[in-house]
């Protein structure tokens, strides 16, 4: 916090003038003087438009990076990102494949046995068909015609091959039936490698990254925070980096949330990149986070996001791309002359704020009305004059009623 032009006057009273010896009091009188408030800040330049780069290939199909571009390279649209291999994909190919030969194998020898037993089934029913025939033919001839004894075996013969016939029938059409859903299992079973084998092919086929567009490459972090590199195992649909969109720049600032008190939305923000206070750029806070969080785990402290906006021109003038560190100097007050106390002067009733005044040997209560608060001041619209001398410490002077 950044306090221009003001030089508190620290005043040691001593007790007198009638009166029980007083507590050594702390004082700063009032004066009008240029007021700037502001909070030091640090963040991260990123794009608000990113294009996420997965890896290629099916979801959770093994890949093995062969080659890549740097992290933060320049890259212009179609040009060749990352390279990847997949062993295991070809590995499955040629398996599908063979899955597939012998499924044809089986369902050509299925379609002969079927074949052969339907054409012996049928032959069956033809010499079946003759033979019931004849015997029909004797089954009906006169008494005179023929020993009785003969006309009686005949119709024997009939009973049987009408059972006969019937049974062929039914073997014919179970077998049928029986053929149809064998072979349609194995019609299912070639599907389901045929699609392995495409999807396979479509994975080998797939084990090349280009840039949709032009743009600053930026690797992603795994689930164990750590950047792609070549000979690493990645997975199919899984994030391999971003290609942020240069024309949507925005910076991320932290703040602590001790140092937070005041900071909103449209504050203007001075940016300069970290080393490098000559790229300057002044901005405003476009976001700020609702409440503060902890930035890792093993840091307690809690810390408010806000964002700023970047005009595009100036990102190009400077040469900035995403990744950058920034340092931001977001201004809460910038007045010529004005009034402010210090934040531990003030006393609080409710909507009411006041502070202590020395007058005389006295102390009075003065209500005051607040504008901007920083950290350590807080800006006075109303209820100080020139000279005010106001208390900071404590003090066991007697109050004027």
């Amino acid at each position: 916090m950044s306090r221009r032009g003001w030089l508190p006057l620290l005043l040691p009273l001593l007790g007198g003038c009638g009166h029980a010896a007083a507590d050594r009091t702390v004082l700063e009188r009032a004066q009008a003087r240029p007021l700037e408030f502001s909070v030091q800040a640090e963040g991260e330049l990123r794009s608000t438009k990113p294009m996420l780069l997965l890896v290629p290939g099916a979801q959770w199909t093994t890949r093995q990076l062969n080659w890549m571009l740097p992290d933060g390279s320049m890259v212009a649209k179609g040009e060749l990102v990352a390279r990847f291999s997949a062993e295991q994909s070809k590995q499955d190919l040629a398996q599908a494949r063979i899955d597939l030969e012998r499924n044809l194998l089986a369902r050509a020898t299925k379609q002969a046995e079927l074949d052969d037993k339907s054409g012996q089934l049928g032959v069956d029913l033809t010499q079946v068909a003759v033979q019931h025939a004849i015997a029909e033919r004797y089954a009906n001839a006169p008494l005179e015609a023929m020993a009785r004894n003969d006309i009686l075996d005949a119709v024997q013969d009939v009973h049987y091959l009408d059972v006969r016939q019937r049974i062929l029938q039914w073997r014919e059409n179970a077998s049928a039936s029986r053929g149809n859903a064998e072979l349609a299992v194995l019609d299912a079973q070639r599907s389901s490698f045929d699609t392995v084998a495409k999807q396979k092919q479509d994975d080998l086929e797939a084990l090349e990254l280009r840039a949709p567009h032009a743009g600053v490459l930026m690797l992603e972090k795994n689930w164990s925070d750590q950047l792609p590199h070549v000979g690493g195992s990645l997975y199919g649909g899984n994030s391999f980096a971003s290609l942020p969109d240069l024309d949507a720049l925005e910076v991320q600032l932290m703040v602590p949330q001790i140092e937070a008190q005041g900071v909103q939305v449209g504050d203007t923000v001075e940016l300069h990149r970290w080393g490098m206070p000559s790229q300057h750029v002044t901005s405003r806070l476009s976001w700020v986070a609702t409440a503060a969080q902890p930035r890792s785990s093993e840091n307690p402290v809690k810390y408010l996001a806000m964002k700023v906006t970047v005009p595009a021109e100036v990102a190009r003038r400077y040469g900035w791309v995403p990744g950058q560190r920034f340092v931001g100097k977001i201004v809460l007050l910038h007045v010529e002359q004005g009034f402010s106390v210090p934040n531990m002067a003030l006393s609080h009733d409710g909507a009411e704020s006041s502070v202590q005044v020395l007058d005389g040997s006295t102390v009075q209560t003065r209500k005051l009305k607040l504008g901007v608060r920083g950290a350590t001041r807080t800006q006075v619209l109303d209820g100080l004059q020139p000279g005010d001398r106001v208390l900071l410490g404590a003090t066991t002077a007697k109050e004027a009623k």
